[in-house]
């Protein structure tokens, strides 16, 4: 007998379009890393987590009078539509400092862009349809995991070692795709002080890489938002100049000037660069006009060459209160890696510690970090953390590895108490391989 009206179940959601979405948004999720911006900034945590570049030593009585000069003499200019690719100017400035890493460029072959990460986004939006294959570090940049994720692509992760990519595990990777029917879109790599694993590629392993790639017909997307920001001399020269056909080049502003101007580029084949002007153009019509104007203000009236060499000491200087801070307060067992430049350090806990169940205890402690687990597309990742040094003082970062270091201590002396106990010293800083390359391509 039918059950009266009064008893049929009514369900409800919070959501009333959830059917309505396009199948690509199932696969948005919220980064790993701005879902603890809540709990990291609070002033009482030490937040070793987000990249949020520091720009105190930044001129502000320079870029505003720049910005006020800006406004007055070319303000209904720059506060106008422009062109699609961008304006020329900035796109000449641009190709000077890439001049800087060694690549020869025309600036018709700049597109500017809504920061890099737009950049990226227009490259895999013009290359890639839903399946497709693409090849990225294991680890890799989180916010790219996530634009590969909205175009529903399949990442395969290459093993990278203290010098980068490893180009036979690349070789491999390519073959596995290959056995599968199908073609790798592209390599996506951050060969410069990555994010997060903090390493560099050498020269020769940069030409191995590209060897590979092009026996493969492999394109190359070489992110570089802090190739000039090392440590100790001159910059290694960019994969896009040791081969403009083969790599598209991104770059940005943000790290080396500041973020809230979002500008940055893509430097493409002229090919692929008609495609990233009609994707960009139908995005968002032009990049914002003024950003690209106060920059290029910037940068013309500015001695921004000695602005980067500021920023090089300054960061310096708080790696080496990282590193000081985890060789006195990491337990044994922990391993990581010495970046020559850049923001981050890639931490290898002690056996049976887990990274991602750990945070709650960490916050608790008031030190905030990103599980490694944000970096895998595979879930891959629990014993490893990225620490970020490039905001907090000196001082900060030490008593952040200090409390963070007492989390440790007592998750390890958990495990010994049950049977797992963390070997090694903690002094043999090299990367944990990744130990699923080319995996399940079923």
């Amino acid at each position: 007998m039918p059950a009266p009206d009064r008893l049929r179940r009514t369900d409800t959601r919070l959501d009333n379009y959830v059917d309505r979405y396009a199948a690509r948004t199932h696969g948005m999720t919220a980064s790993a890393i701005r879902a603890l911006f809540a709990v990291a900034n609070r002033p009482e945590v030490v937040s070793l987590a987000g990249g949020m570049p520091n720009i105190t030593d930044l001129p502000l009585d320079v870029v505003g009078s720049v910005l006020n000069e800006l406004v007055v003499e070319h303000g209904r200019q720059a506060m106008q539509y422009g062109s699609g690719q961008g304006e020329p100017a900035i796109r000449e400035q641009i190709c000077e400092v890439m001049r800087l890493e060694g690549i020869s460029a025309h600036p018709d072959d700049v597109t500017v862009t809504v920061g890099s990460q737009q950049a990226l986004d227009l490259v895999t939006r013009i290359f890639c349809d839903p399946g497709d294959v693409v090849l990225c570090e294991a680890p890799s940049y989180v916010g790219a995991l996530g634009v590969f994720r909205a175009y529903q692509t399949q990442v395969v992760h290459v093993a990278m070692d203290e010098q980068g990519l490893d180009p036979v595990a690349l070789a491999e990777a390519i073959e596995a795709v290959r056995r599968t029917g199908r073609t790798a879109k592209f390599l996506y790599t951050i060969p410069n002080f990555h994010n997060p694993a903090g390493v560099t590629q050498t020269l020769e392993r940069r030409i191995e890489i590209l060897r590979v790639a092009e026996q493969a017909d492999l394109l190359v997307v070489e992110d570089n938002p802090y190739g000039l920001l090392g440590f100790d001399g001159d910059p290694t020269p960019a994969m896009r100049s040791l081969d403009a056909d083969r790599v598209v080049y991104l770059g940005s502003f943000s790290k080396t000037f500041a973020p809230g101007f979002r500008v940055g580029w893509a430097l493409a084949p002229h090919a692929v660069r008609e495609k990233l002007v009609l994707a960009q153009e139908s995005a968002t019509l032009c990049p914002p006009v003024f950003s690209q104007f106060a920059v290029s203000a910037y940068l013309a009236g500015h001695d921004w060459r000695g602005q980067i060499k500021v920023f090089r000491e300054m960061y310096r200087e708080r790696r080496d209160a990282m590193i000081t801070g985890l060789t006195e307060h990491m337990p044994a067992g922990s391993t990581w890696t010495e970046p020559k430049g850049g923001f981050f350090v890639w931490l290898q806990l002690p056996p049976g510690l887990d990274a991602q169940a750990m945070l709650p205890r960490a916050v608790t402690a008031r030190v905030a970090y990103v599980p490694g687990t944000a970096f895998f597309s595979d879930g891959f990742g629990t014993r490893f953390m990225r620490l970020s040094y490039c905001f907090p003082t000196p001082a900060r970062i030490l008593e952040g590895t200090r409390r963070l270091g007492e989390v440790l201590a007592y998750e390890a002396s958990v495990n010994e108490t049950f049977g797992m106990t963390a070997l090694g010293d903690g002094r043999d800083r090299v990367i944990h391989p990744y130990e699923a390359p080319g995996a399940d391509m079923s």
